[in-house]
């Protein structure tokens, strides 16, 4: 939630190493609130710390709570060569308000030439096309990015509402060879919708034609009322999530499916 009382969070001589005990400090970080977990991470981990933006309909929130703590932040902003001409204004808007230190990442594949070797991944209504489109344009980036920047933990702006595997997620997790925390993972759309307004950030211009979440052009649409939930309207409803914030391993997503969440 956005407004807690502070809570006695743990030591500020913690160190990165493998042996974290991730539920004792999830017990303490699942009641604090978002600034004090954005503080916590950046005593703990220090130069290491990223977080990343897809500059979507709420991402004013993160990009504006993470810069209180540490104004310079890199922030990664993977650009799939495919979003709406509203996000790359929005993301200039965004940037300048706020000061951003945005480091963009790109496909080493451009648009035309995976489109001649492999067509229009996201036309041909399979999912294993679509896992192949997410893979090349925003994973392998991605995870170039974490590499490039000496990255040891990644803050993220997901909640829990958002999809099923978004809601088994702990505040703080581990994701490959990275640790992440997810500050707003609680957050409910009133908590996102008062954040927005005390601070006089903007949505996405999008919502405004009925969007309640926008990725590329080809791949996001407004809702409808036949549309139970907000990610019906991403990837032609056929999958929730598009690897980013999913296990690196095969091994580890094959267990959660991620055609299916």
């Amino acid at each position: 939630m956005v407004d807690k009382e502070p809570v006695q969070l743990v030591s500020q001589t913690l160190t990165i190493q493998p042996g974290l005990d991730l539920p004792q400090l999830n017990t303490k970080l699942q009641q604090a609130d978002a600034l004090e977990i954005i503080e916590w991470t950046a005593q703990t981990f220090g130069d290491g710390m990223v977080t990343t933006t897809s500059f979507g309909i709420q991402s004013a929130i993160m990009l504006h709570l993470v810069t209180q703590v540490v104004p310079n932040i890199p922030i990664i902003w993977v650009d799939t060569g495919y979003l709406p001409p509203a996000t790359y204004r929005f993301a200039e808007q965004l940037i300048s308000d706020l000061n951003l230190n945005i480091k963009v990442y790109q496909s080493i594949v451009s648009p035309a030439r995976m489109e001649t070797l492999y067509g229009r991944l996201w036309q041909q209504n399979d999912v294993e096309a679509l896992n192949r489109y997410d893979q090349m344009r925003k994973v392998e980036p991605m995870q170039r990015a974490l590499r490039e920047l000496g990255a040891t933990v990644w803050l993220a702006g997901l909640r829990a509402e958002q999809t099923a595997h978004r809601k088994t997620l702990p505040v703080l997790d581990q994701q490959g060879a990275y640790y992440k925390v997810h500050p707003i993972l609680n957050w409910t759309v009133e908590d996102v919708d008062r954040y927005l307004t005390q601070h006089d950030l903007p949505y996405h211009p999008l919502k405004e034609k009925g969007y309640a979440t926008v990725g590329d052009w080809h791949s996001s649409r407004p809702m409808t009322e036949e549309d139970e939930h907000e990610r019906e309207t991403r990837f032609q409803g056929m999958k929730q999530e598009c690897g980013l914030h999913l296990p690196a391993t095969p091994s580890e997503e094959k267990s959660l499916d991620s055609s299916s969440l």
